[in-house]
């Protein structure tokens, strides 16, 4: 029985019997595009069914060896060493030509010209290595071993991450949002070299979480970010229920969120950022015992409890440092929203602070922070891109989905209220 060559642990070689496969013959109903796409997939048996496909057609055309059994005219016309590819290795082969004898001139073989390129999904099995850390320069040593594989240069491998990346970044920024049913909105920026990239996150009433878009700024100033929130509802985001909005704090978070969505976006400011805020103004012998106050008035479960918690706080920080009693109550109503509206325990854990997408940070700077020159703004998108979409099909639902039909319920009574409010103001200014 033939042999193959196979890799075993620590790169050593041995020979291992070739698996009985079923002949060709019982894939003649198929196209010669579904047997490429099947044998492709195939390694290294695959190089076995690709010779006997290729002799296939040679037998059609010319007929079998020594016998003149073909079409008229067509001969058997030597053998030449050629190349074809399985998944994104391309290995050498020495196939059989046809000529036509009365034109002279070589017959193409269909199928050999099949197998001359990449299966359509090789190139995002290589965007997947090259972004979990395989260098380019060391792609090949990485990939699967096959017998005389002929090397892929780095630049090969750069060309083809590129074009596969420069895909994923299309797909995220041409996202039609219409079909989701956004209940929630997360925003924050990852720094990347001297810019910022700006992600944000949807929540949908089920609990999944979706990448909505990207865009990069030199900061998170509130042009940026309105243009930003601008493009997600030209691209179907839906937030006349209300979106409650979850940022880290930043003014040009705040003030988009005010220009283009009104009345309909809810803010959360995070509660771990004020937090931290605060502390920065005290010394470092009393930053625990404040950590620990300012996280039990944020347990509270009712909102007047909590305000009421912070009143002790608040004039403890007053005798310590005045700063920091202004840094508590810069935005701090809005720290408190999730208890205003009085949505369940459950999902405050997921929307009280900005974890959601910093954990998402986390997981692609594990994917991009390997990468230690930004040569230009595409670099940069394609690989967060790439990364966030990678990402998004790993992530959870959040905690406490359930009962994100009541967030939505009291989005939609805070809404009333504002627009009540609202026209109750201009009605005094009349």
């Amino acid at each position: 029985m033939d042999t193959i060559v196979k890799f075993g642990k620590k790169g050593k070689v041995k020979r291992a019997k070739a698996v009985e496969v079923q002949k060709l013959q019982e894939y003649g109903a198929l196209a010669i595009d579904a047997k490429a796409a099947l044998i492709q997939e195939l390694i290294p048996l695959g190089l076995m069914h690709i010779v006997a496909v290729v002799e296939e057609e040679v037998v059609r055309l010319a007929g079998e060896k020594y016998q003149r059994n073909g079409i008229a005219g067509y001969d058997r016309w030597g053998k030449q060493q050629g190349s074809v590819f399985i998944q994104d290795q391309r290995i050498p082969i020495m196939y059989q030509r046809v000529r036509n004898g009365r034109t002279k001139k070589e017959v193409p073989l269909a199928s050999y010209e099949l197998f001359q390129k990449p299966t359509s999904g090789a190139n995002e099995k290589l965007l997947k290595r090259v972004l979990y850390g395989l260098s380019c320069g060391d792609y090949r040593a990485c990939s699967e071993a096959i017998p005389e594989a002929l090397s892929m240069s780095p630049s090969t491998i750069s060309r083809r991450y590129i074009a596969a990346s420069e895909k994923k970044l299309r797909e995220l920024r041409e996202r039609k949002l219409d079909e989701y049913d956004i209940v929630a909105l997360v925003m924050d920026g990852k720094a990347f070299g001297d810019d910022e990239i700006i992600i944000s996150i949807g929540v949908t009433i089920k609990g999944e979480k979706v990448i909505l878009g990207i865009t990069q700024a030199a900061s998170e100033n509130a042009s940026v970010c309105k243009d930003f929130l601008k493009s997600l509802i030209n691209r179907g985001l839906k937030y006349e229920q209300g979106l409650l909005c979850v940022i880290d704090g930043a003014k040009g978070f705040r003030k988009a969120i005010d220009d283009v969505f009104g009345n309909h976006g809810v803010v959360q400011r995070c509660q771990w950022h004020k937090r931290e805020n605060i502390l920065k103004y005290l010394p470092k012998e009393l930053q625990d015992t404040f950590k620990k106050k300012l996280q039990k008035a944020y347990r509270q479960e009712d909102y007047g409890d909590a305000k009421a918690a912070f009143l002790p706080i608040k004039k403890e920080l007053r005798l310590l440092n005045e700063s920091a009693v202004h840094s508590l109550e810069e935005g701090f109503e809005e720290t408190l929203t999730a208890h205003r509206l009085n949505i369940h325990q459950e999902l405050r854990r997921s929307f009280t602070t900005t974890n959601m997408i910093e954990s998402i940070n986390a997981l692609v700077g594990q994917r991009t922070d390997k990468v230690d020159y930004w040569k230009n703004s595409n670099q940069k998108q394609r690989w967060v891109a790439t990364a966030l979409l990678d990402v998004e099909i790993r992530l959870n639902r959040v905690n406490g989905y359930r009962h994100l039909q009541e967030l939505r319920y009291a989005l939609q009574r805070e809404i009333r209220r504002r627009t009540m409010k609202d026209g109750r103001e201009e009605a005094v200014a009349a």
